[in-house]
């Protein structure tokens, strides 16, 4: 079995679930500790993130970062999934102008609240809300709050809409354009759906499944990117080696005893000592002095 750590920018295929995509690269590189950093929808393609060994300890990290996705809104019938595979539920021919379109999309910008779908991932009493769905059941849900950061058309081809979204986490882009379809007074579902990106993660820069097999046989493991390439949004601290042992040892240091004075407090920073990244500590004042603390280890 390998000792692999680190980060590989899946793109992920259509028809095929995130954890699909983990089992598929866990028999791969023959790996056990394995995750991916959200769930994207089973018919979408696009950048999927996926942690091994102890990048696996930074998955909450990437989550919290917004997304890009593209998709396409098509007007005139809803679904039970909210999207194109779904039992159509309601058809309407009422006809909406671009105009109206335009200003419609546009107040989705901003904190919005939005009820999560029957058919996710979510969990209620133990069981997946999309298993409960498949019973034919549907349970209250509450709503969330989420943030649309910008929603740019790029078309409007008579009842099909094109748009690029950026989103914070736990958007569902499939209920997005349902409820763009309701507000508009007509219904609506999602026909398509990529995602472009995921925080610093860029579908130009992701690897097909087949791509890294290849690499994989050829013993070229570069798609591997380190574990602090998925934290470029911290700041980071340069430690003197004298001091490798303790920090990677999880113990807390006075930061005056590390020499270190320009920082936040209270705020996430990657640490390096002895040209090695040890993990992600923070400032904290304890007992009228300020240590750093390591918040997680990755040595």
């Amino acid at each position: 079995m390998l000792d692999l750590n680190g980060i590989i920018n899946v793109l992920k295929p259509s028809a095929m679930t995130s954890h699909d995509v983990v089992s598929f690269l866990r028999k791969t590189l023959d790996m056990k500790k394995i995750g991916h950093t959200g769930t994207l929808d089973p018919n979408a393609c696009g950048v999927l993130p996926i942690c091994i060994g102890k990048s696996t300890k930074i998955i909450e990290y990437i989550q919290h970062k917004n997304k890009k996705y593209r998709a396409e809104v098509t007007l005139g019938y809803s679904t039970d999934t909210q999207d194109k595979y779904g039992r159509v539920l309601e058809t309407s021919k009422n006809n909406v102008s671009n105009d109206e379109i335009i200003n419609v999309v546009n107040s989705f910008k901003g904190k919005i609240n939005q009820l999560p779908p029957m058919y996710s991932a979510l969990k209620k009493d133990g069981k997946r809300l999309y298993e409960l769905a498949r019973e034919g059941k549907t349970i209250e849900r509450n709503t969330r709050e989420i943030f649309i950061e910008t929603i740019d058309i790029l078309s409007i081809n008579k009842n099909k809409i094109m748009m690029d979204v950026i989103c914070s986490k736990g958007t569902y882009i499939r209920t997005l354009c349902n409820d763009i379809g309701e507000r508009l007074g007509t219904f609506a579902h999602m026909s398509f759906l990529e995602r472009l990106s995921v925080g610093d993660f860029n579908l130009s820069d992701s690897y097909t499944l087949e791509e890294i097999v290849v690499k994989k046989s050829n013993n070229d493991m570069s798609f591997i990117l380190p574990l602090d390439n998925a934290l470029k949004f911290m700041g980071s601290i340069y430690l003197d080696k004298m001091f490798y042992k303790h920090i990677s040892n999880g113990l807390n240091m006075r930061a005056k005893r590390l020499g270190i004075s320009d920082f936040i407090l209270n705020t996430e920073y990657k640490i390096y000592c002895n040209n090695d990244f040890i993990g992600i500590g923070i400032f904290a004042l304890k007992n009228d002095e300020i240590v750093l603390k390591m918040d997680k280890v990755l040595v």
